[in-house]
C-alpha cells in the first residue's frame, strides 16, 4: 500500500540530513563546515480510520491527521 492520504493525495517527499562539524565562529571557532549528506524521507501521518462518504458507504481509508484536524472527512 502506498503511502499516499486518500483525500489530501499528500505523498512521502524527499530530503537530506546535513551533518556539520566545527566550532561556530559565534563561539570563536573557524566555523561549521558540511562534512556529509545522506538522503531521507518526510513521510505524511496517516491513519487507518473509518469514513462515511458521500453515498452513506462507509470504508477504511488511510488518511492524514492534518485532513482529519480540519474536518475534511466524517468519521463513521
Amino acid at each position: 500500500m502506498a503511502k499516499i492520504c486518500a483525500i489530501t493525495g499528500k505523498r512521502p517527499t524527499t530530503g537530506s540530513i546535513i551533518h556539520r562539524k566545527g566550532q561556530s565562529k559565534k563561539s570563536g571557532g573557524i566555523g561549521t563546515h558540511i562534512t556529509k549528506t545522506t538522503k531521507r524521507k518526510f513521510r505524511p501521518n496517516l491513519q487507518r480510520i473509518k469514513v462515511r462518504l458521500p453515498s452513506g458507504q462507509v470504508k477504511r481509508m488511510h488518511v492524514s491527521v492534518k485532513a482529519i484536524k480540519a474536518g475534511l472527512v466524517e468519521k463513521a
